[in-house]
């Protein structure tokens, strides 16, 4: 039976040195020093046949574990600066980017919705589609980053949001514009399980559970910059143009133009970053991983003002790669579409493998607790996100409705009505030879009402109807009064002409700063909570900071049963917000230490795109009650976030355990 690395390695006086069984060669000799497999080396004949033999199993993870050890090592030799740093902020614009796609549609919704004329059911899809997006790409990019490699998949995915999400600014149908979306969403789903498999293999022990926490900080980021750029853009509407009757670019669209520039600064940021040594020694490139770790070593010892400092490191041990031979083997022959064929086809059964692994005997029980963890937090945490503002604006709504002023059965004669009608009923009137011009209607309804010989001119209209009413001799000139708006009317020698096509934003009610100021303020909130996690993630663990921040935002939700208004709702948002980051950061650094290298991305992937079918789950579900009752969406939260804190205390602790 073979070792399942060429070599066994050892930490000499001085530097990191081999061990060999093999005879001394020659200086001349082919060397292999940064080789990743000696022609000496014997395949466990089975191997592929069958169940590897118990002992190649038990030889496999000690072998493993002795890696993990020194890599560490070499880690602790290479010390933490400025190469961390300046990986810290390209990866963080690119999970600022993630942060930023979950709020952008949501943002540019209340203007998009009037300027595309949505439906209730295309604005749900709209919001809906982004997530499935999200969810997919979380598990495709997942699943590659541990095939293809951390960096190249993350350029890729940030390469496919820029463009999709550039392209959707310019989409003037509602069709093409949230196919753009999809894709952007499936581009930038693969960000935050590669971000975070990425970073974690530069960081040593010591220093993981912190600096991965202080990386959640750009999520917070993301959210404030979606909601200032809104706020700044989105209701100034002289920044957009238009290129004649086909091509119109308002004000939100440059709003969601602008959201991409995040995600276009880490990609150019990544050009200058090289891929993970962890990777890549899983991956049996030897010579690849010991340049970038030297790039590690001498650029922060550079920067610390030890430029002489030598890096020690001469040979760093190496797994077989059984599945890169077998890739290569498979796709070495044939015409180039079939090589490419058999690669992407061999490449899908690898990480259909690799996910298939996650729920093997050794990992089910971590996956599982894991899932569930995930689930409950998202659950909750996006239902409320959007529940909070939802109620807002339902209790808004409530005392504005409260205030509306009712007519009965007046009648007005030879009338020119040239003032806006604003929150009014209108029962059983009679309009007889009246003009309505240049005005706005903003919540009117008029109800069996006879309109004769009246003349309507320049309207403009936002949820105004006329039900049951009695329409003679009347012209409808240059306004926005569509036959839809006139419901069981009786019409008698009525005209249309010059009506306004598309649909009209109404600028005070559409563009309310409360949506801005409800996302700015939440995502604000976040901080507090940010900085206390990351400096005692590493002190309490990660498994009580997740338990005890799911426990304490189950108490925050429950206390909504208290007090219940307008103000109430913002302040007790914020402390959810900021006490639920916590667990957020923990549930994110355990995630990449319990899964070996092999595996890391992709069930960092999985759990992440379960996170996302929660998201949407918890949205759909907690939108439903808004206007029906209170009391089923905190119970459904609070009980999430209870079940979640109890399982997270089931995990095992990883805050000293090296990555696998």
């Amino acid at each position: 039976m073979s070792d399942p690395y060429q070599n066994s390695y050892h930490h000499s006086d001085d530097g990191y040195g081999y061990q060999t069984d093999y005879p001394p060669q020659e200086e001349d000799a082919a060397s292999d020093v940064t080789e990743g497999h000696d022609e000496d080396d014997q395949m466990y004949e089975g191997e592929y046949q069958g169940i590897p033999h118990p002992d190649e199993v038990k030889a496999a993870r000690r072998a493993l574990q002795e890696l993990a050890e020194q890599y560490e090592d070499i880690l602790e030799d290479c010390g933490h600066g400025r190469f961390q740093w300046s990986l810290f902020v390209v990866l963080g614009l690119a999970l600022m980017a993630d942060s930023v796609e979950c709020f952008v549609v949501a943002l540019a919704l209340p203007s998009a919705e009037k300027d595309m004329c949505l439906s209730k059911a295309e604005k749900g899809m709209l919001g809906l589609i982004v997530f499935l997006g999200m969810m997919f790409g979380a598990f495709v990019w997942g699943g590659l980053a541990d095939q293809l490699g951390r960096r190249k998949c993350l350029i890729i995915a940030l390469a496919i949001n820029c463009i999709a999400g550039f392209l959707s600014s310019f989409a003037q149908a509602y069709g093409f514009f949230i196919f753009f979306r999809l894709i952007s969403g499936i581009g930038i789903g693969g960000s935050v399980p590669i971000v975070y498999s990425y970073f974690s293999e530069f960081l040593r022990m010591d220093k993981r559970g912190e600096h991965l926490s202080w990386l959640c900080m750009f999520w917070m980021m993301g959210g404030i910059y979606a909601s200032f750029t809104a706020w700044g853009i989105i209701p100034h509407y002289g920044w957009g143009f238009s290129m004649g009757t086909q091509l119109q670019f308002q004000s939100w669209r440059v709003f969601v133009l602008v959201c991409v520039l995040p995600a276009i600064a880490a990609l150019v940021g990544l050009t200058f970053m090289p891929e993970s040594p962890r990777f890549l020694l899983e991956r049996a490139k030897h010579d690849e991983a010991w340049m970038i770790l030297k790039q590690v070593h001498d650029t922060n010892w550079r920067a610390k003002g030890e430029p002489e400092r030598v890096f020690t490191v001469s040979q760093i041990k190496t797994p077989k790669t059984q599945d890169d031979e077998f890739f290569e083997i498979q796709s070495s022959t044939g015409t180039a579409f079939q090589r490419w064929v058999v690669r992407s086809l061999t490449l899908v059964k690898l990480v259909l493998k690799n996910v298939a692994s996650l729920l093997a005997r050794d990992l089910r029980l971590a996956t599982l607790l894991m899932a569930g963890i995930w689930f409950t937090v998202a659950f909750s945490y996006y239902g409320l996100v959007v529940w909070f503002p939802d109620m807002i604006k339902h209790l808004q709504h409530e005392e504005y409705d409260s205030k509306m002023k009712v007519f009965y059965r007046e009648r007005v004669e030879r009338f020119h009505f040239n003032f806006s009608l604003e929150n009014q009923i209108h029962k059983e009137g009679e309009y007889i030879n009246d003009k309505f011009i240049n005005l706005e209607m903003k919540s009117v309804k008029f109800e069996n009402s006879l309109f004769e010989d009246c003349y309507f001119e320049d309207i403009k209209s936002t949820n105004t109807f006329f039900e049951n009413c009695t329409i003679r001799s009347t012209v409808f000139y240059n306004t926005d009064l569509y036959k839809e708006k006139f419901v069981d009317c009786k019409m008698e020698n009525t005209f249309f002409n010059h009506t306004k096509k598309g649909c009209h934003l109404n600028f005070e009610e559409q563009n309310d700063v409360l949506i801005y100021l409800v996302s700015f303020l939440g995502s604000l909130a976040v901080l507090p909570g940010n900085i206390i996690s990351a400096l005692f993630m590493d002190k309490i663990g990660r498994v009580k900071m997740i338990g005890g921040s799911m426990l304490l935002s189950a108490g925050c939700t429950f206390f909504l049963f208290i007090s219940f208004s307008q103000a109430t709702i913002i302040i007790w948002q914020c402390l959810f917000c900021g006490v639920s980051v916590a667990a957020w950061n923990g549930i994110e650094v355990i995630t990449v230490e319990l899964y070996p290298t092999s595996k890391r991305a992709t069930a960092f992937g999985l759990l992440n795109a379960v996170c996302k079918l929660a998201a949407i789950l918890g949205s759909f579900i907690f939108a439903s009650f808004v206007g029906v009752t209170k009391v089923v969406p905190i119970l459904l939260s609070c009980v999430a976030l209870l079940c979640g804190g109890l399982l997270a205390l089931k995990l095992p602790e990883t805050r000293e355990k090296a990555l696998l």
